[in-house]
């Protein structure tokens, strides 16, 4: 079956922006347009592709769809940068990456790729338990994901591991746990937790119990947000070592219990796409990863 690259990429850039006027300013057509080129390639495969809401969403057959869009512009834009027409064009990379690697390793792999090369980056914030679904769904090219297992069509790239630790302010420490770090101490002392997705503070928690508790807990889905919210003594909660290493040297932060760490192992999956874009980002990933993660 030929499909019409004009229908195909009107539904895929409806995907991306998450509606039909976004996508059509991004394609400077009339959003009658793009919705009659969306309506027939719905014909044409047969399916609905798209679900109309707010955001618009890829159904399950169009998930599928989406990411063979994805591919080919991927492997076109490669092709015109090889031929030497493709220097006005950039390469447009979308990627899933776990906020605590966005707030510390990973800017500096993208300023890396992105060194003499014509590429833009479409960062997607995913737990790193949840970013391969990303990839399954088609949404991004290529994760920072906490899951070993290649999702299908992917490559995996072991990058190292992101040490945790559980830390709280000295006075929180005093308030909370001047009786020791207990299932009862940890039962009434507030918790940060990045979002409902996190379950870093639970699992400290029942390594060290095993039991389930339910402390109190405060919401917070911003990186550095959450490392001060820990200093001003807000609550504790388990903090990267490259976000903490300047507190734990200055004593503003403390280990509820010292060298019980929680390390998580991180890989790399992407598209198996011989493109030279997803190329120099994976080496940029490989070298920003060596020089901030565990091995």
């Amino acid at each position: 079956m030929l499909l019409d690259s004009a229908q195909l990429n009107a539904f895929a850039t409806v995907i991306d922006e998450g509606s039909f006027e976004r996508a059509a300013a991004v394609l400077h057509i009339t959003r009658s347009a793009v919705s009659q080129r969306v309506k027939l390639l719905e014909e044409r495969v047969g399916q609905v592709l798209v679900r109309r809401a707010t955001p618009c969403t890829a159904t399950e057959a169009g998930q599928a769809l989406y990411r063979h869009a994805r591919e080919i512009a991927l492997s076109e834009a490669d092709a015109l940068a090889t031929l030497g027409g493709g220097q006005h064009t950039c390469t447009r990379l979308a990627i899933g990456v776990n906020a605590d690697s966005l707030a510390t390793w990973f800017p500096h792999a993208m300023a890396q790729a992105a060194e003499g090369q014509s590429i833009t980056f479409d960062i997607h914030v995913e737990d790193q338990d949840h970013s391969a679904n990303l990839l399954r769904e088609g949404r991004v090219m290529a994760a920072v994901t906490a899951d070993p297992q290649a999702v299908q069509g992917c490559k995996v790239l072991p990058l190292g591991t992101l040490r945790y630790r559980a830390l709280a302010s000295p006075a929180f420490m005093q308030r909370h746990f001047a009786q020791g770090v207990n299932a009862a101490a940890l039962a009434q002392a507030p918790m940060l937790v990045f979002n409902r997705k996190d379950a870093l503070q639970a699992r400290f928690v029942g390594r060290i119990t095993r039991r389930k508790i339910a402390p109190p807990v405060h919401w917070l889905p911003e990186a550095h947000a959450f490392v001060m919210a820990a200093r001003a003594g807000l609550g504790w909660g388990m903090v990267p070592d490259p976000l903490a290493d300047n507190d734990l040297q200055r004593a503003t932060l403390a280990e509820l219990i010292p060298g019980k760490p929680v390390d998580v192992p991180l890989y790399w999956q992407y598209w198996r796409l011989n493109v030279q874009a997803l190329h120099h980002m994976t080496e940029a990933v490989r070298h920003a990863s060596a020089a901030a993660l565990r091995g």
